[in-house]
C-alpha cells in the first residue's frame, strides 16, 4: 500500500490550492478527482455562467440601444453554439494551467477516479490502496433531482451548458438564484421562459422587497412566473414536457431545467466505513477549523456545508492551511457571509437580512437609497434596485447590506471590509468618494438613518 503524507480528495476552489501548498512545502500529496481538475466552480458553476451572464448582457445592451439614442437597423440573435465555444475555451485554458502543474510537480501523484474510503486512513481508488496521516475531502455537491423527474428529460445547471440549440420554451423548476440566472440568461437569448416557484416568492432566503424588486424587473424583461406551486406533476409526450401544477394549471415546454438544489457528493465516499459524522443531508460534520471527528481528516468546500460558494471554499483551504502550516488564528465562525445573485443587475448581500436581524431583536437602523434616485445609475440608463444598508444603532457597526443594482455585486464589498474592520459606519459616512459613481450614494445614504421596527 502506498504511503503518503497527505492525499486530498477533489479539485475544487479549497482541494487545489492546497495540493500545491502541501507539495510546495515537500509532502507527497495523492491527488484525486473523479470527473474534471478545477472543480465545480471552474468547469459548470461560476466561470461558465458569467460568461453566459456576459452574452446575455450584450444582447440586452443592443435591444436598449435606442432608448440611449443610438440608432440601430438590422436583427441580431444569439449565436447558441459560438457562445459555448467561447465558454468552453475559457475553461480549457484555466483546466490545462491547472493540469501542467499537477503534472509537472514531482511531489503530486495526481489519481483520475471515484475515491472512497476503506477505514479512517486508507482510502481505495482504481482498484489500489493508499493511506495518509492527513486527508482532506472536498468532493463538492450535484444538482438534486426528485424521483419523479428521473424518467423526465431535463436539464441540471451542468448539462443546459451543453445545448447547442436554443430552447424554444425552458422552463424552470425553482426560483432561487440558479434558476434565476439561467432565466434571464435564456430570455434575453431569445427564448420564452417560465419559472415554477413551490414558495409564495421567489429567492425566499433574501427580504421580501429584495424578492419583489427582482421578480419585477425580470416580469419585465418577459419572464414568465408561477408561484405557490404546490404540487407538480411531470410528463412527457410529443418530444414536450408538461407540468400540472395544483391540479389546474399546465404549463409546456420545450425544455426543462431543475434548479431546486444541491446535494453534497459524500454518498460516494463510502463514510460508513470510517468514524466521520454527516448530518442528516449528507454535509460532513467539521469545527472552526474544517476538522472532522477523526483526527487528521478536514472536509472543505460545498461538502461540509458551511459556505457553498467558491469564495468560501477558498477560505476552508486558507482555514486549513493555516491550520497544518500556520498559527491556528484563521477560523469558519471569523468569516461574515457575503455572496451575490447576477442577474442583471446584480445583487450584492454581505452579513444579515433584515428579518434575520429583527430576528435577534437587535435595534436596527436602515440606510436606504432607491436607484432611481442615483444620478450615475439613471445616466446608464439602469435604475432598478435599491442600496440598503443596515447598523446596530448600539454599537453604530453595519451588520448587513443589500447592494441590487448596477455594480451591487462589486459595491458590496467596500461595505464588507468596513465591517470586517470593526469600524462604525461613520467611517464611510464621513468619507470622501469618488464622482459620478453609484458608490458615492452610501455615505449619502448612511446620512440619514431610519430605524426598522
Amino acid at each position: 500500500m502506498k504511503q503518503f503524507d497527505s492525499i486530498i480528495i477533489g479539485s475544487g476552489q479549497a482541494g487545489t490550492p492546497l495540493v500545491f501548498s502541501m507539495a510546495s512545502k515537500g509532502q507527497k500529496v495523492a491527488f484525486i478527482e473523479k470527473e474534471h481538475l478545477g472543480g465545480t466552480c471552474l468547469n459548470i458553476g461560476c466561470t461558465p455562467t458569467k460568461t453566459y451572464v456576459a452574452s446575455a448582457r450584450r444582447m440586452w445592451d443592443i435591444s436598449q440601444s435606442e432608448a440611449l439614442g443610438v440608432d440601430f437597423s438590422g436583427s441580431f440573435k444569439s449565436n447558441i453554439p459560438k457562445i459555448k465555444e467561447r465558454k468552453d475555451t475559457l475553461i480549457a485554458k484555466s483546466v490545462k494551467g491547472i493540469t501542467s502543474g499537477v503534472e509537472n510537480h514531482k511531489n503530486i501523484t495526481y489519481y483520475k477516479g471515484t475515491a472512497h474510503f476503506v477505514n479512517d486512513t486508507t482510502i481505495a481508488i482504481n482498484g489500489e490502496h493508499i493511506t495518509a496521516p492527513k486527508i482532506a475531502i472536498n468532493v463538492g455537491g450535484r444538482p438534486f433531482v426528485p424521483a419523479e423527474y428521473k424518467d423526465i428529460p431535463h436539464l441540471t445547471n451542468q448539462t443546459i451548458l451543453d445545448l447547442t440549440e436554443l430552447p424554444k420554451h425552458l422552463m424552470i423548476i425553482g426560483g432561487s438564484y440558479i434558476g434565476l440566472e439561467f432565466g434571464q440568461i435564456f430570455r434575453r437569448f431569445g427564448s420564452e421562459v417560465t419559472i415554477i416557484e413551490r414558495g409564495d416568492r421567489i429567492i425566499k432566503r433574501e427580504d421580501e422587497e429584495v424578492s419583489a424588486a427582482i421578480h419585477e424587473f425580470l416580469k419585465e424583461e418577459g419572464i414568465n412566473f408561477v408561484v405557490n406551486a404546490k404540487k407538480i406533476e411531470p410528463s412527457y409526450q410529443d418530444d414536450e414536457v408538461t407540468l400540472t401544477i395544483n391540479d389546474d394549471t399546465v404549463v409546456q415546454g420545450s425544455h426543462l431545467l431543475l434548479a431546486i438544489g444541491r446535494v453534497p457528493n459524500t454518498d460516494l465516499l463510502q463514510l460508513e466505513n470510517t468514524s466521520i459524522t454527516t448530518t442528516p443531508r449528507g454535509f460532513i460534520e467539521v469545527d472552526d477549523y474544517c476538522r472532522t471527528h477523526v483526527d487528521g481528516i478536514f472536509a472543505l468546500g460545498d461538502c461540509n456545508g458551511k459556505g457553498a460558494f467558491t469564495h468560501t471554499a477558498y477560505n476552508d483551504y486558507q482555514i486549513v492551511e493555516d491550520y497544518i502550516f500556520g498559527d491556528k488564528k484563521r477560523k469558519i465562525s471569523d468569516r461574515i457571509p457575503t455572496y451575490g445573485l447576477f442577474v442583471d443587475p446584480p445583487l450584492g448581500r454581505c452579513g444579515m437580512t433584515k428579518a434575520e436581524a429583527l430576528q435577534k431583536n437587535i435595534k436596527v437602523l436602515e440606510g436606504r437609497r432607491d436607484m432611481a434616485k442615483i444620478a450615475r445609475a439613471k445616466e446608464k440608463g439602469e435604475t432598478h434596485g435599491f442600496m440598503s444598508i443596515l447598523v446596530d444603532a448600539d454599537t453604530r457597526k453595519i451588520i448587513g447590506a443589500s447592494i441590487l443594482g448596477t455594480g451591487g455585486d462589486e459595491i458590496v464589498t467596500s461595505i464588507l471590509n468596513v465591517m470586517y474592520a470593526g469600524k462604525t459606519y461613520d467611517l464611510i459616512k464621513d468619507s470622501v468618494v469618488l464622482h459620478p459613481t453609484v458608490s458615492e450614494l452610501i455615505p449619502t445614504s448612511l446620512e440619514r438613518l431610519t430605524p426598522l421596527e
